[in-house]
Order: structure tokens, then sequence, then C-alpha cells
């Protein structure tokens, strides 16, 4: 099968390889669409003297082959599958490796484009809110006002917590965007508080307005889906000892306010096993999560991003990984088609 490889200067190599077999508990999809992720480019570059791997982990296709002890899947079934982060046979890939629990199936009217869009940015945003935040679940929503800064409401991260949040029932929202205010607008509730805050107006005026959109309620949550460029800055000076904020990159060289806990977003903890003495811990709420998405989906109460089909297959990841680290992608996801990669014929 051809393997796309992310080196460190984030070109991309296209290998022949042997399709991978899966172990027990695991499931081998043959991939549709793959989603593409910022930490896609930014992985290699971290880590430099790291083996070069496939770093592809948000994809749907069809399932191939079940391993041991999988039940509720068959040979067949349409699925979207989140892939354990930095292992082995990623979704850049014609066969790609999920656990079962990370895995959902897909109903029919919805594509396998917008269904790579869904499983990392949208657990990321599950796990900042109620694993790190411990904000009120959408199945026992909130009943009283609780301002939320979701920084970075354009991105795929902040879109799907901005979903999320709504279903909790939190309100009102301080939404930081920019250029994908216009998308931003389509999700916030206006008549309950929802407002958006433009970054690009600067540090002063983001900070001002996001204060007075409170309305003078304290402020003692924010997720950020940037964690960079001022954010962790911004969120600090605004919030409401004590506070919590999650990030889905750490807060380097930044020193909260007292009162403040800023705690990254690791959304790989759903991949690991209960830590000792723990029955429920981020892999249940994983399975949990993904069951939950799987029903909205069906039912249409919950909806991936927007998404550009980047040309060319597996060759088009490069153009894709470097567009997304130039920062061109705004609102949007960047998947490719694996069947129209070179050399595929499935």
């Amino acid at each position: 099968m051809k393997e796309a490889i992310v080196n460190g200067d984030t070109s991309v190599s296209i290998h022949d390889v042997e399709i991978p077999v899966p172990q027990a508990g695991q499931l081998l999809i043959r991939v549709a669409v793959t989603g593409t992720n910022p930490k896609d480019w930014k992985m290699p570059i971290k880590y430099p003297d790291a083996p070069a791997r496939n770093q592809g982990d948000d994809f749907a296709g069809y399932v191939e082959a079940l391993g041991e002890g999988v039940v509720g899947f068959n040979k067949g079934d349409r699925v979207a599958a989140f892939h354990s982060v930095m292992e082995l046979h990623g979704s850049y890939a014609e066969y790609a490796i999920a656990p079962a629990y990370t895995t959902i199936h897909l109903p029919a009217k919805v594509s396998f484009e917008e269904a790579a869009t869904i499983p990392l940015a949208a657990m990321t945003a599950a796990v900042g809110l109620y694993q790190t935040l411990r904000l009120p679940l959408p199945w026992n929503p909130i009943s009283q006002p609780q301002p939320l800064i979701v920084y970075g409401g354009a991105t795929a991260c902040g879109a799907f917590a901005i979903k999320f949040a709504k279903l909790s029932n939190i309100h009102p929202l301080l939404v930081v965007a920019g250029r994908g205010s216009a998308f931003v607008e389509t999700l916030i509730d206006r008549e309950k508080g929802d407002t958006i805050i433009d970054y690009r107006e600067g540090d002063d005026a983001v900070r001002s307005k996001i204060k007075a959109a409170a309305g003078g309620q304290p402020i003692h949550y924010a997720y950020d889906a940037v964690g960079e460029h001022g954010s962790h800055e911004n969120i600090g000076a605004v919030v409401t000892a004590p506070a919590q904020v999650t990030s889905v990159l750490p807060a380097l060289n930044y020193q909260p306010p007292e009162g403040v806990r800023s705690e990254q977003c690791i959304v790989g903890y759903i991949h690991f096993p209960p830590g000792p003495g723990k029955t429920i811990h981020h892999a249940e709420f994983g399975a949990a999560f993904f069951t939950l998405m799987a029903r909205g989906l069906a039912q249409g109460w919950f909806s991936g991003h927007p998404y550009e089909v980047r040309p060319g297959g597996l060759g088009g990841l490069e153009g894709a990984l470097r567009d997304l680290k130039a920062g061109k992608a705004s609102a949007t996801k960047y998947v490719v088609r694996l069947s129209e990669t070179e050399g595929v014929t499935n």
C-alpha cells in the first residue's frame, strides 16, 4: 500500500509498505479520506531527531478487518476514526489502524470528507471542556449563565468547543476570532449573549471587549484553541480568579496570575488505559463521547467542520501542511482523498 511520511522540513515522502494487521481491540480501516491537523507539521519540527512518521490521525473509510475482541463492527462498515496519536499506521496511507472505541459508524448522509474533519479536533474540544475545565456535560446542561472564553473560534477545535458548549447551555460565549468571524457567527447565539471579539484590533481591544461582553459577570473558564500569539496573556488578563484555562498548546515562558490555573488539553490521553485505582479515565470518556457524536451525526444535531479537498491524494499533503504552517487555513480543514493518490487503484 502507499503511505506518506512527513519529514522534519515538512516535506512528504510516499512509500510502498505492507498493509498492517490489527491487534486486539483495533480495526484495520481502508482510508477513503484523511484530514490534516497543525500537529502534523509541528511534531516533526519539534522532534527533529525522531524517526519521520505517518502523522495522520483523522480519517474516514471502510472497515477492512477486526482485531481480536472487537464487537459492534463488520467488514465494509462506513466509519470515521481517530488514530492513536504518534503511533504507527496513521491515516496518511491506504489503510490505517484505530482503536475500536475511537471509531464510529457513519450515517449515509455524512460524507467521508466531512467525517474526516471531526475526530481529533472534536475530541480535543471535548476533553478540554469536560475533562480539564470540568464544565457541565451536554446531558446535564447548566441552568445559570456561565461566561466562557473560546479563543480561536474559527479553528476546528474552537468551533467544536462552541458546538459542545451550546449543547451544555453554556452562555455567554465570548469568542475571539479574526478572518473566520463570519463562520463563527453561524455558530453562536446572540440572543443568549454570545459575541465575537476580533483579535486583529489588538490586545488592549481584545481584553476590554471581552470584559465588556461579560456584562460584569466573573469569567472563571476559558478554552484556548490557539495557544500562541498572546492568547495566554490576553486570557490571563481578563479571567476572574479562581479561574481555569485549558489550551491546545502549553503556556511556555508565561506565568498565569495568582488564582489562575492553566493546563494543556492533551487529547492523546484518551488512548491511555485507566490509571491505578481508576475506573473512569480519558479512555472511557473518549468511548462515551465518540458514541455521543455518532448519535449527533445520525440525528442531525452535530456536524463536522468546513473543509477544502486538496487535489492529488497523498501527493497533495505536502502543500496542505505547508499552507497550514503558513496560517492560510481559516475556518476550514484540509482533507485529501486517497483515491486520488498516484498508483492507488482502490
